[in-house]
């Protein structure tokens, strides 16, 4: 694959998440313990392939720097230092010029499990200068619905007809030129991407389902911490713990299109595994075969069988098993850890 560089946006103020910004850079916000919101970003953007990437830094920068370093698992860290606020388009402007390749350019106060290595294939093929990752707008209210006479139904803050920019962009190294222009502390959601969208040059990424959080305030903060209280981030997708009782555990697994889970058994785990949403299959390589798995199937899996789970789409699946929560293990890892 050619090299693609990440460029993330991690220098904004946090001012309504005040106080804990005042000492804590909003990027450098835990999503559990000793797990924040840029070391997912960072898995994220190495997992799809991407092993360089620039830190847009400003307010508390050194606090990113001396968090990371150099390094961050394999993904090699440069900063670029924003001494005052000069908007996104000079921030980028700035990487852009130390950059020779295609880049991935993330907000770096989103969390979400958007397939980045699916949103570059798809963005490489088109000939789109700039594709954006979209997203369904969440309602911030209720929703009443009614017909002439009488209130039908309420629905709680729904997800609406509308798509929303997602905060993360492929810009492809031909579209370079056009960053460079007056700053002013603009933004380029309101320059460059206009001006190019008017050219026909934009594309969009979408994906149905997918968990998004832009942490702008403490209620975004909190719903985030809420997502992650059972949840396990994995090169492949994430694990999320539903039920884990005395006589039995339910787990939630997401495969990412394109993506499989390592090669494993389970000792003593007796598991049968619903599909609810996507498609794939599980490998059996000692049994030299494979097994689909889609559409509402359910498949069992015996203690001591070796298998893989891959999502040829991305594949959402409820793992229902005997109550051992810790019983893998792996033979082989396809990603590292």
């Amino acid at each position: 694959m050619d090299k693609i560089t990440g460029v993330i946006f991690a220098g904004g103020y946090g001012k309504r998440l005040l106080p804990l910004t005042e000492t804590t850079p909003k990027p450098l916000l835990e999503l559990r313990d000793g797990y924040t919101i840029l070391d997912k970003q960072l898995l994220d953007m190495k997992y799809a392939g991407i092993n360089e990437a620039y830190l847009l830094v400003g307010h508390l920068g050194d606090k990113i720097k001396a968090h990371f370093g150099k390094s961050c698992n394999g993904v090699r860290l440069k900063y670029l230092t924003e001494d005052k606020p000069m908007g996104t388009l000079w921030a980028l402007s700035n990487a852009l010029k130390r950059i020779k390749s295609d880049v991935v350019v993330r907000n770096g106060d989103v969390v979400t499990d958007i397939n980045i290595k699916n949103l570059v294939s798809v963005a490489k093929k088109s000939d789109n200068l700039i594709t954006i990752a979209m997203v369904k707008m969440r309602s911030p209210y209720g929703i009443v619905e009614f017909n002439d006479m009488k209130i039908t139904s309420f629905r709680e803050k729904p997800l609406l007809d509308i798509y929303i920019n997602a905060g993360i962009y492929y810009i492809k190294k031909e579209a370079f030129r056009y960053f460079d222009e007056e700053y002013d502390k603009k933004e380029v959601e309101k320059t460059v991407f206009p001006k190019l969208a008017d050219e026909r040059r934009v594309g969009p990424y979408r994906e149905e389902g997918v968990f998004w959080c832009s942490v702008d305030g403490i209620k975004d903060l909190e719903a985030v911490l809420r997502e992650y209280a059972n949840k396990v981030d994995k090169p492949w997708g994430y694990e999320k713990t539903i039920v884990n009782n005395e006589k039995y555990l339910v787990k939630e697994l997401y495969i990412k299109k394109g993506f499989k889970t390592s090669l494993h058994y389970h000792p003593n785990k007796d598991e049968s595994l619903h599909a609810l949403e996507g498609e794939g299959y599980i490998e059996f390589p000692k049994e030299r075969r494979r097994e689909g798995i889609g559409d509402g199937s359910v498949v069992r899996i015996e203690p001591k069988r070796i298998h893989s789970i891959a999502a040829t789409e991305n594949l959402k699946i409820y793992e229902y098993s005997t109550p051992h929560p810790e019983d893998t293990v792996r033979v082989k890892d396809f990603y590292g850890r």
